[in-house]
């Protein structure tokens, strides 16, 4: 007999939390494949989305999938999203929350980085940080 994830439980759970206690939820999303999301607002193959009662209708957050209406930009849109896909859930207001790892093959998804677009030249590693004290200074 298959066990179904813990996952979308503690999704529901952290949701619920959040709401009860006036937080926004926000959930960060690996966007893989093709996804339903708007792919204008993913970020280094990641989206945040908020799935407060008030910025979304409809949201289902079901065993396999997470689906909602939302408006980007004043544009209604329909997510849906692979539970497998959901990196972490957590409260804007105070960061609390919980984060996964990226389940891709138990979702049906092959794992693979995002599509890219081959004029785009690859990604480049951060600068490194800088050491030894911060320097301020008053800018008028």
């Amino acid at each position: 007999m298959q066990t179904v994830s813990t996952k979308p439980y503690l999704l529901r759970a952290i949701h619920e939390w959040c709401s009860d206690q006036g937080f926004t939820p926000y959930l960060v999303v690996a966007v893989r494949g093709k996804m339903q999301v708007p792919m204008e607002y993913v970020k280094n193959g990641e989206i945040v989305l908020n799935v407060s009662y008030n910025a979304c209708r409809n949201l289902t957050i079901a065993n396999d999938f997470i689906s909602f209406s939302a408006r980007f930009n004043g544009v209604p849109r329909d997510i849906e999203i692979p539970v497998g896909a959901v990196i972490s859930i957590f409260s804007r207001e105070n960061g609390e929350g919980m984060g996964f790892e990226y389940e891709g093959s138990a979702v049906g998804e092959p794992e693979s980085a995002p599509e890219s677009n081959p004029d785009e030249p690859p990604p480049q590693d951060p600068p490194p940080r800088p050491s030894g004290r911060p320097q301020l200074r008053v800018v008028k």
